[in-house]
């Protein structure tokens, strides 16, 4: 039997962003820009962008009754598969859009949740991002069920739809309880191994996700932590004991930070997040290559604060300088690499007491970032082992 190779096709998709009161078009089309990558990331090639100005979206189909009559005849002539829309889709939202499209609809959780499942590798990150998932669906179940509206009414045909969504949504909950179980089991058993760790100093790496993150744990700690320029590279903590000086302090890799990160994942990723919430000092990573890394250094802090992490010592760590071009001279409009000296003048220098600049790629001012944070574990050391001053060495290159 002759078996034909079949090749897998990649979806289509539009995507669909509002320009709301206090917001620039500027700032949405960089928010769809990053929803076009989250969507690259899932598998899907982006079209096109739907924008429209409103105060606030429509209760009934997110963006107007116009607006989505356009989008309805751009996706039937280009026989786009999916739309997704920028911001979470309520229930009703949700159902109506479908039955107008007749599409795939997605919205930012959806998809940011999809592209977790497909990450996902151990069994602790698909615990999590299942339970994630099933919060999410189970306020959304009805439209799953939409084909039923279609069947006539009649004797034996009342409420098959409601029968089948209340027994879906008694399994569900049932499972979301499982899997609550379950995580908490795990969470008492990676709260037993960070006890075990005694009281070594704890360093976490946090930011903005696809910022290089496990590029400079790779890097301080000589180890292989994958990494890849895609986003949510890392789901799983990973942990890595390092020595500077005669210093010993454990270095942990988190999940990266995006805008509007479903709360559902917030929650069941509480285990990976608590390795932030106990860390002593946080490297907060930025791409400074970024044209709106101002905009995802406030996300990060948000989340930060949002775990009750925002009061910790932190080094802001400006990544990739050796990508970063900034405006020459006004009157050219000529764009150059600044030194790392003229970066160091800059207002970026003074956002936190200690910043340093560097290109984990290139190895290029790693030195520097080694011994501030040399310094700052040294003084966490000296208050939590007073007696061990012998240790405590001025900083040299290794």
């Amino acid at each position: 039997m002759e078996y034909i190779e079949t090749k897998k096709i990649q979806e289509t998709a539009v995507l669909v962003g509002i320009i709301q009161k206090g917001e620039s078009t500027q700032e949405v089309y960089e928010h769809l820009d990053e929803l076009a990558f989250l969507a690259e990331t899932a598998g899907a090639k982006t079209v096109r962008n739907f924008v429209q100005n409103m105060e606030q979206p429509n209760n009934k189909t997110f963006v107007g009754k116009g607006k989505l009559e356009e989008i309805n005849k751009y996706v039937r002539e280009n026989d786009i598969d999916m739309v997704i829309f920028d911001d979470e889709l309520s229930p009703s939202q949700l159902r109506n859009i479908e039955r107008i499209l007749e599409r795939k609809i997605l919205d930012r959780s959806n998809l940011i949740l999809d592209i977790f499942a497909s990450r996902a590798q151990t069994a602790n990150a698909k615990t999590q991002v299942e339970l994630a998932q099933l919060q999410y669906m189970l306020p959304r179940l009805t439209r799953l069920w939409t084909h039923l509206e279609r069947q006539k009414g009649g004797i034996g045909m009342r409420g098959p739809g409601e029968t089948q969504i209340e027994t879906d949504r008694r399994i569900i909950k049932d499972k979301i309880s499982r899997l609550k179980a379950k995580l908490e089991k795990i969470d008492k058993q990676k709260a037993v191994q960070r006890s075990n760790r005694g009281k070594m100093v704890r360093v976490a790496l946090v930011g903005y996700t696809n910022v290089g993150k496990s590029t400079i744990m790779n890097m301080l700690s000589k180890t292989n932590v994958f990494a890849e320029n895609k986003l949510f590279a890392t789901l799983d903590t990973t942990v890595r004991k390092i020595v500077i000086n005669n210093i010993p302090f454990l270095l942990s890799d988190t999940v990266g930070f995006i805008r509007k990160l479903p709360h559902q994942l917030v929650d069941s990723f509480k285990s990976t997040l608590d390795e932030v919430r106990e860390a002593d000092l946080l490297l907060h990573v930025v791409d400074i290559t970024h044209p709106a890394f101002e905009d995802q250094i406030n996300t990060v802090n948000n989340t930060l604060k949002e775990i009750e992490a925002i009061d910790k010592p932190t080094i802001l760590v400006f990544n990739k300088i050796d990508g970063y071009e900034a405006l020459g001279g006004f009157e050219e409009g000529e764009f150059s690499r600044p030194t790392l000296e003229e970066l160091k003048k800059t207002w970026m220098a003074k956002m936190q007491d200690r910043c340093v600049f560097i290109s984990a790629i290139n190895k290029e001012n790693i030195e520097e970032l080694r011994k501030v944070l040399y310094e700052e574990v040294k003084k966490i050391h000296v208050k939590r082992f007073p007696y061990n001053d012998f240790l405590y060495l001025d900083y040299e290159e290794e």
